[in-house]
């Protein structure tokens, strides 16, 4: 399976090629790696590569698959982005590009349809819950506006990137 992994600003493709014990195979971008991995104790961790050996601290902060990866004399942020990791950034600007139509990036269900068409709505307010990936994921409107047209309904089975709800943002 692979995976994205962002160190600090840099981003590297990488995919586990194999585990026997606690020694590792991994394909880091287009290198292939071997490295043994023991835990020491809770959150650290002792890595051997090429001979040398490093410990390893690994707290996990913020949000699930963030980390503060610190060494001996250095200190990294962390994020592993995974299938489900990708999916959720790709929920959090509710808009597509193209205007006010909000749309999720995977196939799902519709969930609930919490407004009609005509209602005002604030910023952050939900306006609709899809379940995809054995998860529900609401999604607000970015601002304050009227829902304008509703184009799924409570049940129905939604392709990704589908338009769902048009809303039109009101003057102030």
């Amino acid at each position: 399976m692979q995976n994205e992994v962002k160190i600090n600003s840099r981003t590297a493709k990488v995919e586990l090629l194999g585990k026997e014990g606690t020694r590792y195979r991994a394909r880091i971008d287009d290198r292939e790696y071997e490295f043994d991995v023991v835990r020491v104790e809770p959150g650290i961790y002792s890595v051997l590569h090429n001979g040398k050996s490093t410990n390893m601290e690994m707290i996990e902060v913020g949000k699930a698959n963030q980390y503060s990866v610190k060494t001996l004399s250095s200190q990294y942020d962390v994020e592993v982005i995974d299938a489900l990791t990708k999916y959720r950034n790709n929920t959090k600007g509710d808009l597509a590009a193209s205007g006010n139509v909000i749309t999720t990036p995977m196939p799902g269900k519709v969930v609930r349809i919490p407004v009609a068409e005509g209602d005002e709505v604030d910023a952050g307010q939900t306006v609709i819950t899809i379940s995809a990936m054995k998860m529900e994921s609401e999604y607000k409107s970015a601002f304050r506006g009227t829902v304008k047209k509703i184009l799924v309904n409570e049940g129905d089975t939604i392709e990704g990137h589908q338009p769902l709800i048009e809303l039109e943002p009101l003057e102030d």
